[in-house]
């Protein structure tokens, strides 16, 4: 299974326009590869730099149908549902470091059942819940800093 997204490269450094400090969309996101079995997949983005013990969860969204292969900019799969991000919101809450350059993984789970979760469930919730129901588990990683827009436009141009 495989995650990526035709904003930017694994590794490279995400746009302005998917941060809090830009227009806030979601980055989009393709999926390939989704192995069979698979009966609903969950998506979560998470900020392992940031200064919080347990990092910072950006977008949490379970119950995303498995013939799904593309998520739109700014959009939500029919029949997903999104979660409590660490924004304290219920949608894609894009990056904003305090400072530095921080790394943004996309986890993407295959899952053996749909989930029955409350809107209130955040990433530690989803993750303990999906434990005994994974089937394959992708990612695929942003970068974003403070005042790193002009370097990302010219790291995209030169990857």
């Amino acid at each position: 299974m495989k995650i990526t997204s035709t904003a930017f490269i694994d590794g490279g450094f995400i746009p302005a326009q998917h941060s809090r400090r830009g227009g806030d969309a979601s980055p989009p996101l393709t999926i390939s590869g989704v192995p069979p079995g698979t009966i609903s997949l969950a998506l979560v983005c998470h900020d392992p730099d940031a200064p919080r013990p347990d990092g910072f969860a950006h977008w949490v969204v379970w119950n995303i149908a498995p013939d799904t292969r593309e998520i739109a900019s700014g959009k939500l799969p029919s029949g997903a549902i999104e979660g409590l991000n660490d924004w304290g919101a219920h949608h894609w809450g894009g990056p904003q470091p305090p400072g530095g350059v921080h790394r943004y993984i996309f986890y993407l789970y295959a899952l053996d059942t749909l989930l029955s979760l409350p809107t209130s469930t955040n990433r530690r919730s989803l993750e303990e819940t999906i434990q005994n129901h994974l089937l394959e588990t992708a990612t695929t990683t942003g970068l974003f800093g403070v005042g790193l827009r002009e370097s990302a436009a010219r790291r995209a141009t030169h990857e």
